[in-house]
């Protein structure tokens, strides 16, 4: 038997009473006023927790871990505001000495730029050397010669690039695919440093949808000791036919894994991004990835396997064809991202069983891009409230990298649609902080009951009590735990 004792914290939910619980082999057994419970034994795991705030661990619904393990060691170009600065920043970090045979840098967001990305600016900032710039939301690559040259032969077959050096959508992916290919042992070490850093912000699991199945992956690393996160990891169409044949069923564990990875969804792309300006558009612009019937009888065939569909859709019109998919299968599932709906749309989520899966920061970092290519339709565009009131499940994440994994970020701007100072975007759309904090937990859940799952985490404030976003985005994490074990404690 395994016994954690927490004495006097408060919970989230409550009062905020002080109270001692008790979790024995993973599960909390006792909650009773501060100074009532005593270790059972010697070997009682006690934290003494006075003034911490005590709630569910903390789910990300939508990452790309090994995405994101990557992206925390290329260079960063999110604060460039123009194609200049960018080769400008990327020019340095050659001076400065690239190890690598590639320099590859993250976060261009050229929507706003007043003037567009150039293979020269690229071939100019590092000669010799392969350059790719990552875009924010991944469904872009600019490269520069060189760099088209080698990942069309690691690809094998001609990139489709202009003279502005920018990939999209299929050839993006394949070459940050490429990019990803990298020695198993370092990037176990990048995804152990990545699941510590998720763990210190109350993280307890993750929705892994990298485009890669990773299944294998998670497991090994498991079994090698990286054991901070759970992990639900979802396959797409390339290796359906695989995930179909293992007999792998959306929310089977794994074995090995000691419950901590279990099959995830079938994650499908319908449509491109709005900072590509590939989302599909009532008004016809924008690429739709699949025919309707071609859809259909895709999630059709995993969900009769047994794999819950999990559908990419960010344009108004793939968010219809999304629903139409829903019910014609009659599946029950997500739609990842939904930032532009129709207004009749908005209801089928919850009379269709379709969960929200939203990304509350991708409002605040594409709010300029949207009122400017979306123009006239902004008020429709990451209708969180809407959608709640419509009786939706709402599921917070990240999208990370594209935003940060960290799950106060999402919380901070689905409450305040604010960021950095400026006024709340289109505020009729946020969200109160309890629904917030449920789309952000382990099971939906406010608090933590006797008979819960010890899945945990331990906060220096009550976030539901929260005054401003900043507050949340700021939020002290003191600890976390899985089955009462921490993976993060500073208490």
């Amino acid at each position: 038997m395994t016994e954690t004792l927490l004495r006097t914290v408060r919970r989230v939910g409550t009062s905020g009473a002080p109270s001692d619980v008790r979790v024995v082999d993973g599960r909390v057994t006792a909650i009773a006023p501060a100074g009532t419970l005593e270790p059972s034994g010697p070997d009682t795991d006690v934290v003494e927790a006075s003034g911490a705030w005590l709630g569910p661990g903390l789910v990300d619904h939508h990452v790309h871990f090994d995405q994101w393990a990557l992206v925390r060691r290329r260079v960063d170009v999110s604060g460039c505001d123009s194609a200049e600065a960018t080769a400008a920043l990327l020019a340095d970090a050659a001076r400065t000495g690239v190890t690598d045979r590639v320099l590859v840098a993250h976060g261009y967001r050229d929507g706003m730029w007043p003037r567009p990305a150039r293979r020269a600016l690229l071939d100019q900032a590092a000669p010799g050397l392969p350059v790719v710039v990552i875009s924010a939301d991944l469904h872009a690559v600019w490269c520069n010669a060189l760099a088209l040259q080698h990942f069309a032969a690691l690809v094998g077959r001609p990139l489709a690039a202009g003279e502005d050096g920018v990939l999209r959508e299929q050839d993006a992916f394949d070459v940050t695919g490429a990019l990803s290919r990298v020695p198993d042992d370092v990037l176990d070490g990048y995804v152990a440093d990545a699941v510590e850093a998720a763990a210190a912000r109350g993280v307890t699991r993750v929705r892994d949808l990298e485009m890669v199945f990773g299944i294998d992956r998670w497991t090994r690393r498991v079994q090698a000791g990286t054991d901070g996160l759970r992990v639900d990891s979802g396959v797409y169409p390339g290796e359906l036919d695989a995930a179909i044949e293992r007999g792998l069923r959306s929310g089977d564990g794994v074995p090995g894994t000691r419950g901590l990875v279990r099959m995830g969804p079938f994650k499908v792309i319908t449509d491109g991004s709005l900072g590509t300006r590939t989302a599909a558009m009532a008004s016809g612009e924008g690429v739709l990835a699949y025919a309707f019937e071609d859809l259909v009888a895709m999630v059709r065939r995993a969900v009769d396997a047994g794999l819950v569909p999990a559908v990419h859709a960010i344009g108004d019109r793939a968010n219809t064809l999304a629903l139409d998919v829903f019910e014609a299968v009659g599946a029950r599932g997500t739609i990842e991202h939904a930032q532009l709906l129709e207004v009749d749309d908005v209801e089928r989520f919850a009379r269709l069983g379709v969960a929200a899966s939203v990304q509350p920061e991708h409002a605040m970092d594409d709010r300029d891009i949207a009122d400017r290519h979306w123009a006239g339709a902004t008020d429709r565009a990451f209708p969180f409230a809407s959608l709640d009131r419509a009786g939706a499940t709402l599921l917070l994440g990240s999208d990370a990298p594209v935003a940060p994994l960290d799950p106060w970020v999402s919380m901070a701007a689905a409450v305040g649609r604010d960021r950095d100072g400026r006024e709340p975007w289109h505020p009729a759309e946020r969200l109160a902080a309890v629904t917030a904090w449920r789309g952000s937990t382990e099971g939906r859940r406010v608090g933590v009951s006797v008979g819960d799952a010890a899945d945990l985490v331990l906060l220096g404030a009550d976030p539901l009590a929260a005054s401003s976003s900043t507050e949340l985005r700021g939020m002290p994490v003191l600890g976390t735990a899985i089955a009462g074990r921490f993976t993060y404690l500073d208490v």
